[in-house]
């Protein structure tokens, strides 16, 4: 089978072309610009030339290709890329995968989106399911919550510079993923035919609140944190606010994702009979504890390397 994958260079995608590379898939993708994506063709990618903004160089990028992982996103406060590639663009792919005869088109949507209407990339990635269902396409879409790569952002860096953390909804936990267990049922799916037309909500194996991430990362940084909390109707309030306003329109989107992540998920009895569904091994699935101790002990590491290289010079100088 071969993959035609957009988005390759991103947290998700990158992940996506590893792991099809290494099951021996024949793995294309498409990019715009040929020295950031070098790493996926050192690791055994062809690049092709693509721009989903320009129809007319997508139909090549689909000669030879079976399915398609559309693994791309705009960030949510680029309005011009919103417009031009979350849907213009992403409607010019599934014409173009549909006039290929493309036999599985998978596409990367976001938890409750159909209750966020009003935050634009949350509109757009469910007018894309929609329009996916009507294209008589073989799709797949999974509805994502957050990844584990996101919090290392939002959390590990502000403690460890001091920096403080905005919270919220305390009482709401959110099972976050790693994008690398997100590759697995991607790939799975294309294995089997049941996921077929079929949309899938994916949660990691444990939620988790905010505070109890927090006092993870204290621990594991030795340090404090500089919590800032906002209750929810303040932020709705505020977000009702500047949505009046088109300079801030920004800050509406970004008080909104809040809310989204911190809906309730599927329960864990759901999340298990998931995985099942997928034949995957819930034991091999990365947890958040041990994807922050990894993180910070490679951080350590890195700091104690620098440290040592700095003595090293000041020993140079002194000789």
């Amino acid at each position: 089978m071969s993959l035609l994958i957009i988005g390759g260079t991103g947290t998700l995608g990158r992940q996506i072309v590893l792991q099809a590379l290494t099951k021996g898939y024949q793995v294309r993708c498409l990019v715009r610009n040929f020295r950031k994506a070098n790493f996926l063709k050192e690791w055994g990618a062809e690049l092709v030339y693509g721009d989903l903004t320009k129809p007319e160089t997508i139909p090549p990028c689909l000669k030879g290709i079976t399915a398609i992982i559309d693994a791309s996103t705009s960030r949510p406060d680029d309005f011009d890329s919103l417009k031009t590639v979350d849907w213009e663009g992403k409607l010019y792919l599934i014409e173009a995968a549909k006039a290929a005869n493309i036999e599985r088109f998978i596409f990367f949507s976001a938890q409750n989106v159909e209750q966020f209407t009003n935050i634009p990339l949350m509109k757009l990635k469910y007018r894309i399911e929609q329009k996916l269902k009507e294209s008589q396409i073989p799709y797949t879409i999974f509805r994502l919550t957050g990844f584990y790569q996101g919090l290392i952002e939002q959390y590990a860096i502000p403690i460890l510079e001091n920096l403080p953390i905005w919270v919220t909804n305390e009482n709401m936990y959110v099972a976050y993923m790693d994008t690398q267990d997100i590759a697995k049922f991607c790939l799975r799916a294309l294995q089997l035919p049941k996921t077929k037309n079929q949309i899938f909500s994916l949660n990691g194996l444990k939620g988790w609140l905010s505070s109890e991430i927090i006092t993870l990362c204290e621990q594991l940084a030795g340090q404090s944190a500089k919590v800032q909390r906002i209750p929810s109707f303040l932020l709705k309030l505020v977000s009702n606010f500047f949505g009046f306003f088109e300079w801030g329109q920004n800050i509406s989107d970004r008080l909104a994702f809040v809310e989204i992540l911190n809906l309730e998920n599927s329960s864990s009895n759901s999340t298990f009979e998931l995985y099942k569904f997928f034949k995957l091994d819930s034991s091999e699935i990365i947890q958040l504890d041990d994807y922050f101790l990894e993180y910070f002990i490679r951080l350590l590491k890195r700091l104690r390397d620098i440290n040592f290289e700095d003595i090293q010079k000041q020993k140079n100088l002194i000789i």
